[in-house]
């Protein structure tokens, strides 16, 4: 099926692989005003990518559950891993988890994609099934930090 938000999660994984391609490993040193180096971002996408492919798998294999979480403790714990990472690993990590999620999410059928709209409307569940818009914040930064 074309899942509701295909288009736009795809045309953020070309940006995200586009960039990837043209970066250096100055530019993944590079630091945020808030903190997070380019290859920690990338980290951090690969991160809350990889969980929305987690959680994705329980539902369709256990059903659907709320699946709460704190997002700020959790980016503040991750910071630390994010730092500690080899930056083109965070790189790498970046792009496969992007690649996984997106066809996981293509590979969905209406009958869940409306029980997984369903479900997210009716609970505290922090399932971005729409992936462009957080990778398109941290995209916006980083191409800043290279444009400077």
């Amino acid at each position: 099926m074309t899942f509701p938000y295909s288009e736009q999660n795809a045309e953020s994984r070309r940006r995200l692989q586009s960039l990837v391609q043209r970066i250096t490993d100055t530019d993944l040193n590079l630091s945020t005003d808030y903190g997070w180096t380019v290859a920690a971002l990338l980290a951090h996408l690969a991160f809350w990518d990889h969980r929305m492919s987690v959680i994705l798998h329980r539902w369709t294999t256990e059903g659907l559950d709320p699946s709460p979480i704190d997002s700020g403790v959790v980016n503040d714990s991750l910071k630390v891993i994010a730092h500690a990472l080899e930056p083109r690993t965070a790189l790498d990590l970046a792009v496969f988890a992007a690649e996984k999620i997106d066809s996981e999410l293509d590979a969905l059928s209406a009958d869940f994609v409306r029980q997984l709209e369903a479900h997210a409307a009716a609970t505290d569940t922090q399932f971005r099934m729409n992936r462009s818009l957080h990778r398109n914040g941290h995209l916006d930064d980083i191409e800043a930090l290279l444009n400077r």
